[in-house]
């Protein structure tokens, strides 16, 4: 008896630690206004970005969904219109895989759109495999799209006078490396047939946003664009569906158990773009609806500036 009650205290002190660590929660007080305002969101019809999109329609944003799925993006438009009241909610087609999508969404959105204020990267995916222009798949969605995609919008964003770039990245930056001469090479940050040998290339890519939120900041000084880097927690959402069974089968119990949801997921996220008075913190990491500090290799100016001049190269924007 008194071995299970040992142990039954060892199980809820570890949910507790865990749940006040690794799991924290979060809640976003920022209350900038919005009406008027026009904010876009890639994977915005799902997990977390859906639960983002709710949110800026409720305060009477322009929301656009930025996604590949037609079908899900109009379902997602139907929830956010019944929970919100909103009819300014829309769909615009846009695939990450491809940087020609890319280069569409954003002339068909200045053509069409007189402002934007907020720019929020935040699909991604794990995933092995190639995009459309021959990039490993998780360096050219969670990357190298969303690069792009900032690049083609920041004019209209200073038009704004005061835009913000969000970019969601992850915990998991801590674990990425970049080889740039393999990078450079192959196109990717590494593959293979197992999950782990993926997984790490989506530690990487996470670093990569890391470290281009910290370039972009240098490149918008003298502006009054701002950006921020996010990790929204450890969330259960869509990111692992091409993950094997086993996994999820594996996965599935503790997400229920410990993962937040993704309102919860979304808080730092919304901080990020509605919390007024954090100019100052362009360029940095946050977690929990806080300013954190990253490792030395995330805020490695070298690393960042030549990534930067790589992404270039890569989407046909270096001079």
């Amino acid at each position: 008896m008194l071995q299970l009650l040992l142990f039954a205290a060892v199980l809820i002190g570890g949910y507790v630690l865990l749940t006040q660590t690794l799991f924290k929660r979060s809640k976003c007080k920022g209350n900038a206004a919005m009406a008027g305002k026009t904010a876009i969101i890639t994977g915005g019809n799902t997990g977390i970005g859906k639960a983002t999109a709710m949110h800026l329609a409720r305060k009477g944003a322009r929301v656009i969904l930025a996604c590949r799925n037609r079908n899900k993006a109009a379902a997602a438009i139907a929830e956010i219109q019944q929970e919100t009241g909103s009819t300014d909610v829309l769909y615009m087609q846009l695939d990450l895989c491809s940087l020609k999508s890319v280069s569409s969404f954003a002339e068909r959105f200045l053509k069409t759109e007189s402002r934007l204020d907020l720019l929020i990267n935040n699909a991604g995916l794990v995933a092995d495999g190639r995009t459309e222009d021959g990039f490993g798949i998780e360096f050219g969605v969670n990357h190298l799209g969303h690069f792009l995609l900032t690049c083609l919008l920041l004019d209209r964003l200073n038009e704004a006078g005061g835009g913000r770039v969000v970019t969601l990245s992850s915990m998991a930056h801590r674990w990425g490396h970049i080889d740039f001469e393999a990078l450079q090479t192959q196109k990717h940050l590494g593959t293979g047939v197992y999950s782990w040998q993926f997984f790490q290339a989506y530690c990487s890519s996470k670093l990569c946003n890391v470290l281009f939120t910290h370039h972009l900041a240098k490149k918008l000084q003298g502006t009054k664009v701002t950006c921020y880097c996010v990790h929204p927690g450890i969330v259960r959402t869509e990111l692992s569906r091409h993950v094997s069974l086993w996994q999820k089968v594996f996965i599935e119990p503790i997400a229920r158990l410990l993962f937040l949801d993704p309102e919860a997921g979304a808080q730092t996220t919304l901080h990020c773009a509605l919390q007024e008075g954090i100019e100052p913190l362009s360029g940095r990491y946050f977690s929990c609806c806080a300013v954190q500090e990253v490792c030395a290799h995330a805020r490695d100016d070298e690393a960042a500036g030549k990534l930067w001049e790589l992404s270039e190269r890569f989407c046909g924007l270096a001079s």
